[in-house]
């Protein structure tokens, strides 16, 4: 184990999920197509574990027309019902009737601000938060502005972003950075992406 592994977050047993901490978790993204998956992702994992529907990204992925929230928007319901059979991704009727809800109001999110990306990250000034947590029990699992988000969300006609799923989605594209200052990925992001 090099000393970058010794002082990872989380992943240092499964090839996946160190994969996923030392490139994507944290890093901030403005690309619209990951942001539709992520909220899809974020949301499909309510009640199991983020290493649950990581190893089924791919099979989403697929199964969502490669995260175009377009595309998805017009999923039939004999669609959705296609889905429920497809054992690469988890099968609940409600998360996977979700996406589609879901994508319909991405898409007047993207109309009315121009991309989803400038309406959320208007929510940090467009500059991801720096965070200093030592230890995982500092990790809040909502925060105010998860809770106003998701608020803002749910009247929008999203669901499954609760304020924990959206702190969850907050981390996962980078609008907080919250690797521990022990973890070798916190001061590369901080150096890239802080101020």
């Amino acid at each position: 184990m090099s000393s970058d592994e010794s002082t990872r977050c989380f992943g240092s047993k499964d090839p996946l999920m160190a994969e996923y901490h030392d490139k994507e978790w944290g890093v901030p993204t403005h690309d619209e197509s990951e942001l539709f998956g992520l909220i899809l992702l974020e949301g499909a994992q309510a009640g199991l574990s983020w290493r649950t529907v990581l190893h089924r990204r791919e099979a989403y992925r697929e199964a969502f027309a490669g995260f175009d929230p377009v595309a998805v928007s017009r999923y039939t319901p004999e669609k959705l019902e296609d889905l429920r059979v497809n054992s690469g991704i988890i099968r609940n009727r409600l998360k996977i009737a979700s996406a589609v809800k879901n994508a319909k109001a991405f898409l007047e999110i993207q109309k009315e601000f121009g991309s989803f990306a400038k309406y959320l990250w208007a929510y940090v000034d467009h500059k991801p938060v720096m965070n200093h947590y030592k230890d995982w029990s500092e990790v809040p699992a909502e925060t105010d502005l998860s809770k106003a988000i998701s608020k803002d969300l749910k009247k929008r006609g999203f669901s499954f972003v609760g304020p924990t799923i959206m702190y969850a989605y907050m981390q996962s594209v980078g609008m907080v950075n919250d690797h521990r200052t022990s973890c070798f990925r916190h001061a590369q992001i901080l150096e890239e992406y802080g101020e």
